[in-house]
């Protein structure tokens, strides 16, 4: 016989222990089941009520399809899940994954929240074509059923989570980031609905208010404003746009590159901007999720605010960024290294080995990322053909910008747009 898959990842001896310890401190019957459903390991009394009333199922209903679907709800809760059965008894669910995969989990139950009467075998008879003898006998075993109060079923909940939730390392994690996705979309779902509010021709144009304000919050390494001003973005893209993932998509891009910008003038390093960007690229053509998308989003901009703060300023700083200030306002036109070392007042050889040290890139490395971000941005927002914005972004040919695009993405232009 196959041991199952649960037991590769915890010992069964351990889950036992913890399951008769935790089982013994909230005086409820424990159960393990594996991802169908199948009792693996369980503590406590089983209740008489089910195995009367389990007789009465219809077919196609099971307690055990009951159990996963309520599971699975927990997993996209990302934390412990109260549910009601069939019999209307309350039961606790916390899943077990690995991988991104559901192996099993932790049920505690069945209670009730409160004293059971007549109107519970009301309900079920109802529901179920149960003889009137059993009905009688299940309101007689209703009130061996513990009772627990809200708060009480509130704090057994926690316990369960806290207790279980470190059983399988990503488990925790998993259900961490989908805990942080629902609170994501209800943010967004709120933004939408101020949009909705609002006179219709106000929200014909994007708010690029919201936008400067999200960059500003991003150079002032506030990340709680920054994430709740970028759902807010979020949430216009949607009422404007639909749930269309390319949209958000276009919308993400010119995003990034502006938040790359920004993260560049307020110190972070050139190379590291780059490779938070090119992952981020590289990420998004993997992505097709919504829920996925935005979460993702919110995590680049964590990382790009985080990168602006972990850097150690040298003594030229403040020429670095009067220096990266001026690139930014003048990338377009035929630029040199000489023409920006005198705008600082530093000999273009000393200017070079400042600027590399200070931005881990050479002049012409940070020059040709600038100047790249930008034409991501004209690429995925207008309709300008590839030689008007190579030449648009401060690049001679066609032939050189798509060569050092490719470079820096890993795309072509075309391959881009």
């Amino acid at each position: 016989m196959s041991v199952p898959y649960l037991y590769t990842l915890i010992e069964k001896d351990q889950l036992k222990e913890i399951i008769d310890s935790f089982q013994t401190c909230v005086d409820l019957p424990v159960q393990v089941i594996d991802e169908k459903g199948a009792i693996l390991e369980s503590s406590g009394p089983v209740s008489s009520f089910c195995n009367i009333f389990r007789k009465y199922l219809p077919a196609g209903e099971t307690c055990e399809k009951l159990h996963i679907s309520a599971s699975k709800q927990a997993i996209e809760l990302g934390e412990t899940y109260i549910f009601s059965c069939h019999a209307n008894l309350n039961h606790i669910v916390f899943p077990l994954i690995n991988k991104g995969s559901f192996w099993g989990s932790i049920l505690v139950g069945p209670f009730l929240m409160d004293e059971p009467d007549s109107l519970l075998i009301q309900d079920i008879d109802k529901k179920y074509p149960i003889p009137t003898a059993d009905l009688i006998d299940l309101y007689e075993e209703s009130s061996k059923i513990r009772v627990v109060p809200p708060a009480t079923v509130t704090q057994i909940s926690r316990l369960l989570y806290y207790l279980f939730s470190n059983l399988i390392s990503e488990s925790k994690q998993q259900l961490i980031i989908n805990q942080k996705k629902l609170h994501q979309q209800s943010k967004i779902n709120e933004s939408i609905q101020k949009f909705k509010n609002v006179e219709t021709s106000a929200t014909n144009f994007y708010p690029y208010d919201k936008e400067k304000t999200l960059l500003l919050k991003v150079k002032e390494g506030n990340v709680k404003e920054a994430k709740g001003i970028l759902n807010d973005l979020l949430g216009y893209v949607f009422f404007s746009g639909g749930s269309s993932l390319e949209t958000l998509k276009s919308r993400a891009i010119e995003l990034c590159s502006l938040l790359s910008r920004t993260a560049i003038e307020g110190g972070a390093a050139t190379d590291s901007i780059l490779k938070i960007n090119n992952q981020f690229l590289k990420t998004l053509q993997e992505i097709s999720d919504l829920d996925a998308l935005c979460y993702k989003l919110q995590e680049t901009v964590e990382v790009f605010t985080e990168a602006m703060f972990n850097f150690i300023p040298s003594k030229n700083y403040e020429l670095m960024k009067r220096a990266m200030l001026f690139i930014s306002e003048n990338f377009s036109k035929n630029l040199s290294l000489d023409e920006v070392a005198d705008y600082v007042h530093l000999n273009p050889s000393y200017f070079s080995s400042v600027f590399k040290q200070s931005c881990g890139s050479s002049f012409k490395e940070y020059l040709n990322m600038v100047r790249i971000e930008e034409s991501k941005r004209l690429l995925a927002n207008t309709e300008y053909s590839i030689i008007d914005i190579a030449i648009a972004t401060g690049f001679e040919d066609q032939s050189y910008f798509s060569k050092v695009f490719k470079k820096y993405t890993g795309l072509t232009p075309k391959q881009y747009r």
